[in-house]
């Protein structure tokens, strides 16, 4: 399990750990080229590395919606910046799933921007942001899943515009 960022109440962070069930340890993750400090972003694993996106940053009392990411290697214990170039717009409290071959994220908390949702895939470094009609609702605190080749978002409140 690799845990990274998150926040406690003071300040956020870019820190974190692997853990191993079978030694019940934890090794401290390398801070060397991880993104910025945040919280509410989106994490998945690709079988080889962990990918983080997004989220926001407090910085005395300003918010900052982020738009960056960054793919850590437990392997070699570094990471490396996910491209910027055709990045989707920032989000908080978005989804994101893994297909196998790339990351899918979708929403955001404010579910503003539901209807766009992007696709990276980390080998090649690029982003493809798609608008797909239809496509569900704007939503708040949904969920995702990855059925094998199918994406099914779930949420409770639905955003009236």
């Amino acid at each position: 399990m690799i845990v990274w960022g998150g926040w406690n109440v003071l300040s956020d962070f870019n820190t974190g750990g692997r853990y191993n069930p079978t030694t019940d340890s934890w090794i401290q993750t390398s801070t060397n080229n991880a993104p910025g400090a945040r919280r509410r972003q989106t994490a998945v694993w690709t079988g080889r590395e962990m990918i983080v996106w997004g989220g926001i940053s407090l910085i005395g009392h300003t918010v900052y919606e982020l738009d960056t990411g960054g793919k850590y290697n437990p392997e070699t214990d570094s990471w490396v910046a996910t491209s910027t170039t055709n990045a989707p717009l920032h989000r908080q409290q978005h989804t994101a799933v893994w297909t196998g071959t790339e990351m899918i994220i979708w929403g955001d908390i404010l579910g503003r921007l539901s209807k766009f949702w992007c696709k990276y895939h980390p080998g090649t470094d690029s982003w493809i942001v798609t608008s797909t009609y239809p496509v569900p609702a704007p939503r708040h605190y949904h969920t995702a899943v990855w059925t094998g080749n199918k994406m099914i978002i779930w949420a409770v409140e639905i955003v009236l515009h």
